[in-house]
């Protein structure tokens, strides 16, 4: 690669090989003048006063890229379902949500394409619901011009995997509750466990199918979970009963119907006494007292996967326990916090 350098004051009519920034500090950070931007005599006092004395003009070699090209061939590596590409601004291309969904990095291929000198891969967090047009990660090449063979390292690495960055959309899946305990059965107390969840459940965009309730009797529990899944229901969210308490019989009831339980306790707060099991192909649930409480849950960390098409994994909930804590912050603002990270 060579450079050639012109004055300012002769550059007029020269096309810009890159994209030249302007920087106001606390308001305006972007490109003042684009690629292939050609230069007017008007230009001339703009460039002065953003620091320009001359500008170069690129002459690249047959095995070189200009950052625009690299980070397109970058963002085409890296993009995958439901996710599109904008054009580069200041040699940086923004990957961005086609539709609404959870969110899924793969993050052992952005560990290895980082580590590929001058690549840059900037990503959100995955495992997290996403809207339409919601920028996911941004990707640039450091240097204004890389080696082809660099784009080309990247790509390799990108080929081994099925996809890196992508969109699952949420289906949705036909989910019940099943509300137990004695004091709601019998008219004690009014239930409040349902209306909330049944909110939550809206919320993810799942088609709420009903609620019935059960006493603290195992037998009335696994028939309840039983006639739902008879009715249609593809998620079950059990409610209550999850403690180690004697009276607490939700666990055994799950156990009962030949479910296969994937987890019984989790390393979530709120919500280490989870259960998920599965029962030709329905989820259930098995929520404790958390959800009623807690405004976000290891519900909300595990229900979006189950509606993107996840079956989840012992290996899956062991990994939750790294960004686990909710420190029940008195303004949540999950998904835009550590936990579930």
């Amino acid at each position: 690669m060579a450079f050639k350098k012109v004055r300012i004051k002769d550059a007029v009519g020269m096309v810009l090989g890159h994209d030249m920034t302007k920087i106001i500090p606390g308001e305006y950070k972007g490109p003042a003048f684009t690629k292939g931007h050609i230069i007017q005599e008007e230009d001339i006092p703009h460039l002065l006063n953003i620091g320009k004395e001359h500008i170069y003009l690129l002459e690249l070699s047959d095995d070189q890229l200009h950052e625009n090209e690299a980070a397109q061939r970058l963002a085409q590596a890296v993009s995958g379902e439901n996710t599109c590409f904008a054009p580069p601004s200041e040699g940086k291309i923004h990957i961005i949500a086609k539709q609404p969904g959870l969110l899924k990095i793969n993050r052992e291929a952005i560990i290895k394409i980082n580590s590929v000198d001058y690549a840059v891969v900037s990503t959100l967090h995955g495992n997290k619901t996403v809207k339409a047009g919601e920028t996911l990660a941004g990707v640039k090449v450091v240097p204004l011009v890389v080696n082809v063979g660099t784009i080309e390292t990247v790509e390799k690495i990108a080929g081994q995997y099925r996809e890196i960055i992508a969109v699952k959309p949420l289906q949705s899946l036909k989910t019940g509750i099943i509300t137990t305990g004695n004091e709601v059965f019998y008219g004690r107390i009014q239930d409040r466990f349902g209306p909330v969840l049944k909110e939550k459940i809206e919320t993810y965009q799942a088609s709420f199918v009903g609620i019935t309730y059960q006493p603290d009797d195992t037998a009335a529990i696994t028939q309840a979970i039983l006639e739902q899944i008879k009715v249609g229901a593809q998620v079950i969210v059990v409610t209550g009963g999850m403690s180690v308490d004697p009276d607490d019989v939700t666990p055994d009831a799950i156990r009962a119907t030949g479910a296969e339980v994937i987890t019984y306790g989790t390393p979530v707060l709120p919500g280490a006494m989870f259960m998920l099991a599965y029962l030709d192909g329905v989820a259930i649930l098995g929520l404790p007292a958390c959800g009623m409480f807690s405004k976000i849950t290891v519900f909300d960390l595990v229900f979006p996967r189950i509606l993107a098409g996840e079956r989840l994994s012992k290996q899956d909930f062991a990994e939750m326990g790294y960004g686990g804590l909710c420190l029940g912050c008195k303004e949540c603002s999950y998904p835009c916090c550590p936990f579930g990270k």
